[in-house]
């Protein structure tokens, strides 16, 4: 690794320090910690949204898809502007407009306010171990880019340095710290795809005949797969704009309803086309290289998920390394550190916060943060027990919306709640995608576990809700 690179890189890791260690003095209490405030403007939200949801996982998960599939893998992201579209038109305005939630910080303590507590904590959970997972695919995409692209590096000791960089920022400053920072994060990102990832790498594997010449016809087709594919990720990535803790606390964040909806508006463009046609592009251009001979890797050592990486490894000269670097681990941290956001804001209110009495709000930040610690620490355990990233990002969305996407659909947009029927729900569906994806055998119509997950939690909720009359409609006409 050339000095100049590893400048550019340390430098960007302490300017990610600096922001954390900035906003620990800014935030004075609860709200500045989980929710920013609850005063931030549509572009700083819609850059975060979109920098959480794309991310590290989906950055280098693109980039397989587009080594594997050509131009096709765009549509994986297809499925995120339909879901974030869906949400700032239905879920934005009835989450902002009902002053019950107005001074709420997770998730969760909407479920407790539809249903009932015991509700609510299966829902923390829930989302806890399905945040955990995500943020250890985050830090396994960082990990990837960097033992991929620094020669020497292995894959664990990338794992550390990049969980250790996450988590002490995140612990700092909170999700002020998280937001600023994508917005950060984001422009780089994108100035590294369009001004130096994207054209080198064309002009480095010949241009466009050679490009055509050197993969088959598919490759440049949008058509190159199946129904199946379109529908597992649909199933899979579109409720979650629906059951996300990191997208509930930027509508929490948000300055009003308009101003939410504005945000995410602005991230499903960001999504699609802009990014995902950005990342299968430079995975299809991997892929060109590789079968030119011009990455120096055996074809039967080569993961998809890693052609990127080792590409920019071999393509740029020092400097341009170490920028384009930064700009990749911008999209793997603007993911971590929302997701180890979510999943703190869940252990800390949702869980320990029902019985753990604070004699002030500086010392409950200060458990804030301890707890933000510790699940870091836990999900890097987890990430160094994994070997691909978007295998355990999506298995993390499906647990999530397996068990909390039925709960919530009834609950914010029907007359039909019941606490015993939202929490089989959500053990049936969870249950289900869990069991059918460990198992891993071909399902029927090859669909995703999550779609009998899904399918499970919704026959369970209506036979529970029609066995056991909805005793819990009373309870939301007091808080009206």
């Amino acid at each position: 690794m050339h000095y100049i690179d590893l400048g550019i890189f340390v430098g960007y890791m302490l300017l990610m320090l600096g922001i954390g260690y900035y906003f620990m003095h800014q935030n004075k209490n609860q709200d500045d910690y989980f929710v920013g405030g609850r005063n931030i403007g549509s572009w700083h939200i819609g850059l975060s949204v979109v920098a959480t949801d794309v991310g590290g996982g989906f950055s280098v998960g693109l980039g397989g898809l587009g080594f594997l599939m050509g131009i096709s893998g765009s549509w994986m992201l297809f499925t995120g502007l339909l879901g974030a579209w869906l949400a700032g038109v239905f879920l934005i305005p009835r989450i902002k407009q009902d002053r019950a939630f107005a001074n709420f910080y997770t998730f969760p303590q909407i479920f407790e306010y539809l249903f009932s507590k015991k509700v609510g904590l299966v829902a923390a959970f829930i989302s806890l171990i399905g945040y955990l997972g995500f943020t250890s695919s985050q830090l396994l995409a960082g990990a990837k880019l960097a033992s991929g692209t620094f020669e020497g590096l292995s894959l664990n000791q990338a794992l550390i340095f990049m969980g250790a960089i996450a988590v002490i920022y995140t612990v700092l400053g909170g999700l002020k710290a998280v937001i600023y920072t994508d917005t950060i994060q984001w422009i780089i990102l994108m100035l590294g795809f369009i001004f130096i990832g994207l054209p080198i790498a064309y002009f480095h594997v010949g241009g466009w005949e050679v490009i055509q010449s050197s993969l088959p016809p598919e490759f440049f087709r949008l058509d190159n797969l199946t129904w199946q594919d379109f529908a597992n990720w649909g199933i899979t990535i579109l409720p979650i704009w629906f059951i996300g803790m990191t997208l509930y606390q930027r509508i929490f964040a948000s300055r009003d309803v308009k101003s939410a909806q504005k945000a995410w508006f602005i991230a499903g463009i960001f999504e699609w086309p802009i990014m995902a046609f950005m990342g299968v592009a430079l995975g299809l251009l991997s892929r060109v290289a590789f079968e030119q001979g011009l990455l120096f890797v055996d074809v039967d050592m080569l993961d998809p998920e890693m052609g990127i990486p080792i590409l920019l490894r071999t393509i740029l000269p020092p400097g341009i390394l170490g920028l384009m670097m930064a700009a990749y681990f911008s999209a793997v941290l603007s993911t971590a550190d929302s997701c180890l956001m979510a999943a703190s804001g869940n252990l800390t209110t949702d869980i320990f916060g029902k019985w753990m009495k604070f004699k002030s709000e500086d010392k409950q930040m200060r458990f804030s943060q301890l707890f933000t610690f510790i699940l870091g620490s836990g999900a890097l355990m987890i990430a160094l027990q994994m070997t691909n990233v978007l295998e355990l990002m999506l298995y993390s969305y499906a647990f999530m919306v397996s068990g909390l996407f039925i709960p919530i659909m009834f609950g914010l947009f029907t007359n039909k709640r019941n606490p015993d029927a939202a929490i089989a729900s959500m053990i049936c569906g969870g249950l289900v995608t869990l069991t059918l994806g460990f198992i891993g055998s071909e399902l029927p119509l090859g669909l995703d576990p999550n779609f009998y997950g899904i399918t499970t939690a919704l026959v369970i909720y209506l036979l529970v809700f029609k066995l056991r009359k909805p005793n819990h409609q009373i309870k939301l006409k007091a808080y009206a």
